[in-house]
């Protein structure tokens, strides 16, 4: 039997969230090198576990924008309740994921909301779903609103308000890579430090303030600029910044969450989201 349309979404999101566990190395983020190698915060195969865990919760938010059929504060509202009960399951299933549950479940509601519209339209959908507060929120700030009224970063909501920009960056990053003729990992890898190079990730502004950030982003840089992953200059100025990293036990988990999140939306030309071909979710 096929699967309903949500669930197509559903599972296109998780597999990109486990694709972009999948990569290695991934500057100060879990990656496979975690199973037995070295030490983490969170183990990397707990990590693949939890992020099936969010399905359900993602397939409940692509029924609810489908039923609504328009980017409503209702639905919005729905969203985020559906989201925190969805944080609550994966907790008992490991945890994590929290900031691309945020990003995967907005661009999952808006794929439903426009079932025929591809990667950039569907972030645009997602700005408008996002411009809608979440009246139903606890009124509680948390640690990344917190950090953002700091430091006057956008955060994640910020980036949902603006549709995404460093989505649409690690898009532009992998076409550009695989025009160049990178393979796919190289070319994910790209991505990631594309959107590592400018996010004002607020875990890192909290756990590092706006020096550590400034460092970070300019280790990613400096990558790039080497020539990116699939060169050998690149691969030595990556491990080094791996190294640097987690020998200072500095997380840049935004950009991960954003990196699923392009991996989401990148369908081949002309088709819809949630229909990539299996090249790109290897």
């Amino acid at each position: 039997m096929s699967n309903s349309p949500d669930e197509t979404l559903a599972q296109a999101a998780v597999i990109a969230l486990i694709g972009q566990l999948a990569l290695a190395p991934k500057p100060g983020l879990p990656d496979p090198r975690d199973l037995g190698a070295r030490a983490t915060g969170q183990d990397h195969s707990s990590l693949r576990w939890s992020a099936k865990a969010l399905k359900p919760g993602l397939v409940a938010m692509a029924a609810a924008a489908r039923r609504t059929g328009s980017a409503t504060p209702g639905l919005r509202a729905e969203l985020g309740a559906i989201g925190r009960s969805t944080e609550h399951s994966v907790g008992l299933a490991g945890g994590g994921h929290q900031g691309a549950l945020w990003v995967l479940g907005l661009l999952v509601a808006a794929a439903a909301l426009e079932p025929r519209a591809t990667g950039r339209d569907v972030a645009a959908t997602a700005r408008r779903l996002a411009a809608h507060p979440d009246r139903k929120a606890p009124r509680r700030p948390s640690r990344g609103s917190s950090v953002s009224a700091k430091y006057g970063a956008p955060g994640a909501r910020g980036e949902a308000r603006a549709g995404f920009p460093h989505v649409r960056r690690a898009l532009d990053a992998l076409a550009t890579a695989r025009s160049a003729g990178a393979p796919e990992p190289h070319a994910r890898l790209d991505a990631l430090l594309t959107v590592m190079s400018t996010l004002q990730d607020t875990e890192l502004l909290y756990t590092a303030g706006p020096h550590g950030l400034r460092h970070v982003q300019a280790g990613a840089r400096g990558v790039l600029e080497a020539g990116g992953t699939s060169t050998e200059a690149g691969r030595a100025a990556l491990a080094a910044f791996d190294d640097d990293l987690h020998a200072r036990a500095w997380s840049p988990r935004g950009s991960s969450g954003l990196l699923a999140g392009a991996l989401f939306l990148d369908s081949p030309p002309g088709s819809p989201v949630g229909v990539s071909s299996p090249a790109r979710i290897a």
